[in-house]
């Protein structure tokens, strides 16, 4: 390549553009468990991308069922598909990766759209121009129920989640963590892809041992996929349980990966549980933290009605209580599985 081709080449990188001779494969891999019924809507804008070279798409199928299979050979018939019949998604992506062939490798769930036809070519720009080992972005909430449009709402404040880039968005950079995820294939194979004994969790503690090795976990803000909320409170409180209890089974491994945010909900569980000890003994103290937690969760629910002019707010305060007493008692409740590497 000459030199006039090599500057051209990295100002499309940095503008977010591939090089019009730029043709490396991608394998875009989906782990699906019963999701007929999102799965469709993924598909359909991962089949739309504007990517120049080659694309392969597999569905790791993990479901209970053979009806997402039977829809996938229906409608999708170039889609592959690849059991999972340990049904979680470390297990199938997987083997996903291990049937692939692509140069690059792009994680999309299916519960989630890409709303940009040009995701997958950003993306792919980003990796190359950053020489990161795994590049991600936002995740977006979007919510078609008003209990979705509340979970959404939550989610993306401070109070909700404390604030990581992932959710809230940020400047470009280096990170922690990021939502999906892009790699260069050799980069999943020496790493031996997501830990197995991962139920959940597993996209942060992949990231973790990025990190741990010296590479580069990258936060693009301007690669975003809209991704459905959980749309009951049943659902949403056994997500965030087992948030809780598998990140507990994760500082087995990694005692230092507890970040400020995730150790919140299990001290607070632990102030609930000590102002019920001394609501026992009579003490007015007793109320103190769940007076203060009320006012916090009823003000931002006040204020984000207000500024979104949406009644989906009145449900804030309820929405994230679950979130937050689920997490924490997960927490103190780990998975008898424990991690061993």
């Amino acid at each position: 390549m000459t030199r006039v081709q090599t500057e051209t080449s990295e100002r499309e990188l940095r503008s977010g553009e591939l090089p019009p001779d730029d043709a490396r494969r991608i394998s875009v891999i989906i782990p699906a468990r019963n999701a007929e019924h999102t799965l469709p809507t993924a598909l359909d804008s991962v089949l739309s991308q504007d990517y120049r070279g080659p694309v392969e798409v597999i569905v790791a199928d993990g479901s209970d069922n053979p009806r997402t299979a039977e829809m996938l050979r229906r409608r999708y018939p170039t889609v592959r598909v690849v059991p999972n019949p340990e049904h979680i998604v470390s297990t199938g992506f997987n083997r996903a990766l291990e049937a692939s062939n692509g140069e690059i490798i792009v994680r999309c769930d299916a519960h989630t759209v890409f709303p940009s036809s040009g995701y997958v070519r950003r993306a792919v720009a980003t990796l190359l121009r950053t020489g990161s080992a795994n590049v991600g972005g936002r995740q977006r909430p979007v919510g078609s129920t008003m209990f979705e449009r509340s979970v959404a709402m939550a989610t993306t404040n401070f109070l909700g989640t404390g604030g990581p880039r992932y959710r809230m968005g940020g400047a470009e950079g280096p990170t922690d963590t990021a939502y999906l995820g892009v790699w260069r294939r050799e980069t999943l194979k020496d790493l031996g892809g997501f830990d197995p004994t991962l139920t959940v969790n597993e996209d942060y503690d992949l990231n973790l041992r990025l990190r741990q090795r010296g590479e580069t976990v990258w936060f693009d803000p301007d690669l975003v996929v809209d991704y459905r909320p959980r749309s009951s409170l049943r659902a949403l409180a056994r997500q965030y349980f087992n948030y809780g209890r598998w990140k507990s089974a994760a500082l087995v491994a990694n005692p230092g990966s507890l970040r400020v945010r995730q150790a919140v909900p299990p001290l607070f569980v632990l102030g609930l549980v000590a102002s019920a000890a001394l609501g026992l003994v009579g003490s007015l103290w007793a109320a103190l933290l769940p007076l203060v937690y009320l006012l916090a969760v009823v003000g931002l629910a006040l204020a984000t009605g207000i500024r979104d002019r949406s009644p989906a707010a009145v449900l804030i305060p309820m929405v994230l209580a679950t979130i937050h007493v689920c997490w924490g008692v997960g927490f103190f409740l780990p998975p008898r599985r424990t991690i061993h590497r």
